[in-house]
């Protein structure tokens, strides 16, 4: 993360606008990236940061593959993933319903990468009508209550890896494994889900982004042993 972004408050909704990009003046990837988003004025600062480090962390993990990303919103991940790693060749960014400035979002990024043409595709379809095989890498950044496990159950199907920055882990409808008892509910989801990820046959690796950008910060990454 940036030190000019200190006093920044990372987790605001607020859509970032051109004027920002005085935060972002270095060449590094990020601000880079940063700036193309200011300029494109349709994507909230929080996930901006949020998709950076679900990117970042998840490319230190795992190179290659085809990248799938599930409820992905503006798809930002999936861009930030090809650009982290070009040995992917290819993207697709799925939701139920995309933001109608997903398509926006794709083309600034594209006109600053132009390596990224023809490379990722927008998909408004439910995540389910995605087939998944065993070389992609499936992400999904606040997939909410149920659809986490929705994302993780896909992947596992496939022997696809798979890394998940859950939310909204209602305890009356996900799974907490029994051990509410010991720790808060959304906790005991998540502890749960990486139970059974070892069960079905995953390697896992629990990590965190900053709680600075969003207090709904565990990211589980995992791929099949």
């Amino acid at each position: 993360m940036r030190s000019a972004c200190v006093s920044y408050d990372l987790s605001s909704r607020s859509r970032l606008a051109p004027a920002a990009k005085a935060h972002f003046q270095s060449e590094s990837l990020f601000d880079r990236i940063a700036r193309v988003v200011c300029d494109a004025h349709c994507l909230p600062r929080k996930e901006l940061f949020e998709s950076w480090e679900v990117a970042r962390r998840t490319r230190r993990r795992f190179r290659g593959g085809r990248i799938v990303d599930l409820a992905a919103g503006h798809g930002l991940i999936a861009h930030m993933m090809l650009l982290l790693d070009d040995s992917s060749p290819n993207a697709v960014a799925v939701d139920t319903r995309l933001p109608q400035s997903a398509p926006l979002l794709h083309q600034a990024l594209t006109e600053a990468w132009p390596r990224l043409r023809g490379r990722i595709e927008l998909l408004n379809s439910p995540i389910a009508d995605l087939p998944l095989g065993p070389g992609d890498l499936v992400v999904s950044a606040h997939a909410c209550g149920l659809l986490t496990d929705e994302v993780i159950a896909g992947a596992v199907a496939a022997r696809a890896r798979v890394s998940v920055l859950p939310c909204c882990q209602d305890v009356d409808l996900c799974n907490t494994g029994g051990v509410d008892g010991w720790m808060d509910g959304p906790l005991a989801i998540d502890v749960t889900r990486v139970a059974n990820l070892r069960a079905a046959g995953y390697k896992v690796w629990a990590q965190s982004i900053p709680k600075e950008i969003t207090e709904k910060n565990r990211l589980i990454l995992a791929e099949p042993t």
